[in-house]
């Protein structure tokens, strides 16, 4: 049965929503670039496995920049991926600095734009400290708002600097492009860290901005509550409130709530089961105390099949990163 949203779209306007065009297209351009290998398997049976690993979220895997942020739901399929493989940072206790952070991004994206996360890093530090050690679930939830909503944060920050200046910003924002380059956010100085500009008109501004469509934004009932709550605010303040909103986080849809941030009993199950195939490897969930002391990998990494292998010996080349215990992950 077609869902009321398919009824009410005329096919173009659904195909156009649902970004079908822009999967048909990478789909071909692999199929070409692996023809020879493709040949033994056949076409149809191609396009099946490349559509499920859409659907399954595994198709941005190893896959550059542009790609990854094309679609809402490769942003989404992103941050899933990122808090599956990395989620073990957490259940450690380790802090990571933000270029630590950034390799581990790397390794999911090789391009991955350092831009983004040192704003992703700032939300959380609300200072230019970026060699401050952060904890996973704080870093993990500020780069969600910057990475997903990158380009309305960045009109966002345009607003609010006019704001600031005294201005009545009533120019249209141009959104970035889609190729990945981004736009550079207007310079914060210590007064706007710490005067912030008046609430209510931060919001008018903000609706106006949601109204017109150009944007992946968070749900404008969410932005209004953060908003109605205070008289003035500065704009880490407010990306603050945007990254510990439960209804934001809900509303993406792409990671757990924080509190079962840790815990993923599917790919626990399937990372056992792939253990227990692997000749000789005595289990540290179920073998002896000194195998349960040994370094854990992270989850395993299944990349589209379709991909060159040299993007899956990158994940061969990976540091287990930091084994320095913390007593506290979390503030």
């Amino acid at each position: 049965m077609l869902s009321p949203e398919r009824l009410a779209l005329p096919d173009y306007e659904y195909l156009a929503q649902r970004h079908v065009l822009t999967y048909m297209e990478d789909a071909v351009c692999q199929l070409l670039e692996n023809k020879e290998d493709i040949s033994q398997y056949g076409i149809a049976r191609f396009f099946t496995e490349y559509f499920n690993s859409v659907c399954q979220g595994t198709h941005i895997l190893f896959r550059e920049f542009s790609f990854i942020q094309a679609t809402p739901h490769n942003r989404a399929s992103f941050l899933r991926a990122f808090w599956r493989c990395f989620r073990t940072v957490g259940k450690n206790g380790d802090l990571l600095t933000m270029k630590e952070y950034h390799c581990l991004l790397q390794l999911l994206c090789p391009d991955f734009p350092l831009e983004l996360t040192q704003k992703a890093a700032r939300i959380v530090l609300m200072d230019d400290a970026m060699d401050c050690l952060m904890s996973f679930s704080d870093f993990l939830f500020a780069f969600q708002i910057q990475f997903y909503y990158s380009e309305f944060l960045d009109s966002v920050a345009a607003i609010y600097q006019d704001l600031l200046s005294g201005k009545n910003p009533n120019t249209v924002i141009v959104p970035t492009s889609s190729s990945g380059q981004h736009r550079q956010r207007p310079a914060l100085g210590e007064a706007s860290m710490l005067e912030g500009v008046e609430a209510a008109l931060f919001y008018q501004r903000l609706e106006s901005l949601c109204d017109r469509h150009k944007y992946s934004c968070p749900p404008p009932a969410f932005v209004k509550e953060v908003l109605s709550n205070v008289q003035r605010l500065t704009f880490y303040g407010f990306l603050v409130a945007l990254s510990k909103h439960h209804g934001i986080n809900q509303a993406l849809g792409a990671l757990p709530d924080k509190g079962d941030l840790m815990h993923d009993p599917a790919m626990d199950e399937e990372l056992e089961r792939l253990l227990a195939q692997v000749p000789g490897l005595v289990n540290p969930v179920t073998g002896s105390p000194e195998a349960s002391s040994l370094p854990s990998r992270t989850t395993p990494r299944v990349g589209s099949p379709w991909r060159p292998l040299h993007h899956t010996r990158k994940m061969d080349a990976e540091s287990d990163g930091s084994t320095e215990e913390t007593d506290e992950s979390e503030t």
